[in-house]
């Protein structure tokens, strides 16, 4: 299905994409198949070179907050280093915000925001969001 919907959303045209350096702007890569796909319809159409650059920090932690996260374990980048996540997805190069230079950008409102998915360090520890289910009286 998500094949399908990355199809549809993106058509490379060869006539301009042949034998150009292309870069890609996303604002995320979760767990890395809709980059691979993206990144495979480019060269398939003719791109010489492909390189992408993520305008946020690698996600490396469920969100327990609220974002519709994949399971810690399907986070791409936290399995992978950005060298093996470029790897994986076969572009040339990849480029992700650092977390410092989000925090740098957000200045005195970082504070606000919860950056427990790109640094691992949750307000609340997760255990305590969770009840156990032995807890639970049938």
């Amino acid at each position: 299905m998500r094949d399908i919907g990355v199809k549809l959303k993106l058509a490379p045209v060869r006539s301009i994409i042949e034998n150009k350096k292309i870069i890609i702007v996303d604002d995320s890569i979760v767990r890395g198949t809709t980059s691979k796909k993206i990144v495979k319809m480019l060269r398939d159409a003719g791109a010489k070179e492909v390189h992408m650059r993520i305008a946020c920090p690698p996600i490396i932690g469920s969100c327990y907050y609220g974002v519709d996260t994949p399971d810690t374990q399907q986070l791409i980048s936290f399995r992978m280093s950005d060298e093996e996540v470029c790897e994986y997805i076969g572009a040339d190069s990849l480029g992700f915000l650092p977390l410092n230079k989000m925090k740098e950008f957000l200045g005195d409102e970082y504070r606000t925001f919860c950056d427990a998915c790109f640094s691992g360090v949750y307000p609340v520890p997760p255990a305590d969001l969770v009840t156990p289910a032995s807890s639970y009286v049938v």
